[in-house]
């Protein structure tokens, strides 16, 4: 995100995540001045990767607001939020429908995730609190978990939300398989799917399967560990 200039909120957006009025109440609820803003993300909007709070809070920045704290004013606008404001976000249970942490959880251990988006964006719905039931797997991770046990937690979780919300078509639990990876994961409203591998052990032929697979927007990332 940058700013361009002062005067009237204008948005330059590819693609279009913020809506004009939720920008400016946003701005508003914060204190800072309006102006020109540009912005642009690697994610598609309904991906349920967290773009509309990355959003504001890139706003917010460079409105020279520090996101630290914002998670109130994330709320207010969007009626839920991620937990992007905080520095280590992994280790928070986080209810987003009330822009809180529920618990903090031990350090994840390391591995590697190779993820995309897969169907059509599901834009969040505030008062949709159609979700499967996963307090039998918070409680296993407050203690901390191993990679192994990490990854089927993940699995659960993602194929717990599936059995509820669909679609029964998702690919990734059968790619996970196929590829040999340690679990799976999806967002619980948008597109992002993901496969969970220990460090080192992605196969090479992985992005290739998870683009035949229909997978948009194909990447690897490493996460947990002391890194």
């Amino acid at each position: 995100m940058d700013r361009l200039g002062d005067g009237a909120l204008v948005l330059d957006q590819d693609p279009e995540v913020l809506t004009s009025d939720r920008a400016a109440r946003f701005l508003e609820r914060i204190g800072a001045v309006p102006g020109r803003f540009r912005l642009r993300a690697e994610m598609p909007p309904g991906g349920g990767a967290g773009a509309s709070t990355a959003a504001l809070l890139a706003l917010a920045e460079a409105a020279g607001i520090d996101r630290s704290g914002l998670a109130p004013a994330c709320l207010d606008i969007e009626r839920a939020s991620d937990p992007l404001m905080f520095p280590q976000p992994d280790r928070l249970l986080w209810a987003s429908r009330r822009g809180e942490a529920v618990a903090e959880v031990a350090p994840l251990p390391g591995c590697e995730v190779v993820g995309g988006f897969w169907g059509a964006p599901v834009r969040t719905v505030a008062n949709d609190l159609d979700f499967p039931d996963i307090a039998d797997l918070a409680e296993e991770l407050a203690d901390g978990v191993g990679l192994d046990a990490l990854a089927r937690i993940a699995a659960t979780s993602a194929n717990r939300c599936t059995a509820l919300r669909g679609p029964a078509t998702d690919p990734t639990p059968a790619l996970a398989g196929d590829l040999g990876a340690l679990g799976h994961l999806r967002a619980h409203t948008g597109s992002a799917r993901g496969l969970i591998f220990k460090p080192g052990h992605v196969p090479a032929d992985a992005e290739r399967a998870l683009a035949e697979a229909g997978m948009t927007r194909i990447l690897r990332f490493s996460t947990g560990g002391t890194a």
